[in-house]
């Protein structure tokens, strides 16, 4: 994978040739007002946009950047972030293509964020997902997470709350709940459709995990099409 080569940037800010991103829903603050989230959008070669994105201080003296090395692959597109309330984690959400989308998960140390998994969030979704009984119940064409039509991850809303209004009374910022979801276009009746299959990610044990009152949800987001009668 290619490096973002669209402009130079500092060790504290972005380069002058990327354009800064200003409505107000395209820039996120930590609940406790410290940390900013901007994106800057610049030009890779004649008709490709790619996105950088960057933390600051309060008093914007200080960035960092949060995405580097990503080519259009990962940033091609600019994202949405969610802050955990004690505002220690934060949640990247990625559109990748039309009809997929990932997620990344970043720990904060002062004003910065690192990256809090060895690799994407909603990858290692995926990697739980097919590590459970449900899936071997795929074709075999299925369980080669690449082929998936539309794979997707999303952040399942309530994390500002803890999930307080899906009933949970779960430690302050500890969980993050996501909804993992894929079609069958183009290769029925062989592969399932999952729309919505949810699972936690526990930042303080790195593990996944179902609850049980998730899995009567979870039975009815897989759908496994009828085989054709030969």
């Amino acid at each position: 994978m290619a490096l973002v080569t669209v402009a130079p940037a500092s060790a504290d800010s972005p380069g002058s040739e990327l354009k800064r991103l200003e409505d107000a829903d395209e820039t996120f603050t930590s609940p406790d007002g410290q940390v900013t989230v901007e994106q800057y959008q610049g030009k890779k070669g004649e008709d490709d946009l790619v996105y950088q994105f960057w933390t600051f201080d309060d008093k914007h003296e200080h960035g960092a950047l949060l995405n580097p090395g990503e080519d259009i692959d990962l940033a091609g597109y600019r994202a949405g972030f969610r802050f955990s309330r004690n505002s220690q984690w934060l949640v990247r959400m990625q559109k990748l293509g039309a009809g997929y989308h990932t997620l990344f998960l970043y720990r904060r140390t002062g004003y910065q964020f690192s990256p809090a998994t060895p690799k994407p969030l909603g990858e290692m979704a995926w990697d739980y997902f097919f590590s459970q009984p449900v899936s071997w119940k795929m074709h075999r064409k299925s369980r080669d997470r690449d082929s998936l039509n539309h794979k997707q991850v999303h952040l399942l809303q309530g994390m500002d709350d803890n999930y307080a209004s899906m009933g949970k009374r779960w430690p302050d910022s500890r969980y993050v709940v996501l909804s993992l979801s894929f079609d069958s276009q183009g290769e029925q009746p062989k592969k399932p459709w999952i729309e919505g299959w949810r699972c936690v990610f526990d930042t303080k044990t790195g593990q996944f995990s179902i609850p049980s009152d998730f899995v009567d949800h979870n039975a009815q987001a897989v759908e496994f099409p009828q085989r054709r009668r030969r």
